[in-house]
């Protein structure tokens, strides 16, 4: 009831731009309704199509900038967002979200209604993270009415603690596990997200993806699919599904500065650049888990206990 008292205003805000209004009822009950009206009454919005306009309405935000929507053809941020199950009305935590590329959809997404979390790494932990986080700070200060709600959480790389334990409805990381991967801090990481989400919480993660059966290569940015489903299962978490949408299959995942190699990077210039403009930006995966409900954690522990062998 919580959820939908919040997304009411946005409701009776449709109805005021010219919603359909139920028919006048006819002097004889048993007369038939006139062609040009509804045998029935029109049902109200629904809650998605209340959430679906509110997305559509923060990508179509003046506040983003012409680069970065045009960066929509291959982030895909509705698809991959609808595919996540965000609503409005969730306390949602971005990690590491670099340059503010999806903070300027999900916070005017979630103000108000919702909470919109950046966690990003201490100040402390490099002269990099000190560098980028000033930067982000400076993009929050820009304009109050998309970014004044955003709430900053800095945490320490190496023991990442993100809020309140179970305090989450979602958590999502974009192109972030390769880098958690060459600094060995992966499983801590999705440790860390196990631990601040709710139970049956959702994980949303995008990551470039490395060729089937392709072995780890930390130095190319690319990751084997089964690698990162595995650092999310060892953490708790089921994998629910996973989705297509950020795919690429022009990606041949072979350069020679790796993913950089292609957009937005170009790492090596004007270099072949008309080529891996053409290419576009790498393949993704892009994959959904959850964190268990506690009935489904308690018997995944009997399940596991009774798989023990018995002492002799």
């Amino acid at each position: 009831m919580k959820k939908l008292a919040c997304l009411l205003p946005f409701a009776v805000a449709l109805a005021a731009c010219g919603g359909p209004e139920a028919p006048a009822p006819a002097a004889n009950p048993q007369a038939t309704a006139p062609a040009d009206q509804p045998a029935e009454m029109t049902p109200p919005h629904s809650i998605g199509d209340l959430a679906a306009a509110r997305l559509d309405a923060a990508l179509a935000g003046d506040w983003r900038s012409a680069a970065n929507k045009a960066r929509d053809e291959y982030r895909h941020p509705k698809q991959t967002l609808e595919f996540f199950g965000v609503k409005p009305t969730d306390t949602l935590i971005e990690i590491t979200p670099g340059g503010g590329w999806y903070t300027e959809v999900l916070a005017p997404l979630l103000k108000g209604t919702g909470s919109y979390v950046a966690a990003i790494a201490a100040d402390a932990s490099s002269d990099y993270a000190k560098k980028n986080n000033d930067k982000y700070r400076a993009l929050l200060q820009q304009d109050a009415a998309p970014f004044g709600d955003v709430k900053l959480v800095e945490f320490d790389p190496k023991a990442p603690v993100l809020g309140a334990p179970g305090s989450a409805d979602t958590v999502l990381t974009f192109r972030n596990v390769h880098n958690w991967a060459k600094a060995d801090t992966a499983p801590l990481m999705f440790k860390a997200f196990f631990d601040v989400l709710k139970p049956g919480g959702t994980l949303g993660v995008v990551d470039h993806r490395a060729a089937a059966g392709t072995a780890l290569n930390l130095d190319s940015g690319y990751l084997p699919q089964d690698y990162v489903v595995k650092l999310a299962t060892d953490a708790g978490f089921v994998l629910v599904e996973q989705s297509e949408v950020n795919a690429n299959p022009k990606d041949t995942k072979d350069y020679a500065k790796g993913v950089w190699t292609l957009p937005p990077t170009l790492a090596l210039g004007e270099q072949d650049k008309d080529k891996y403009l053409a290419i576009g930006e790498s393949d993704r995966m892009t994959l959904k888990f959850e964190k268990p409900r506690a009935d489904e954690i308690f018997k995944q522990n009997a399940d596991q206990q009774n798989e023990q062998p018995s002492g002799g």
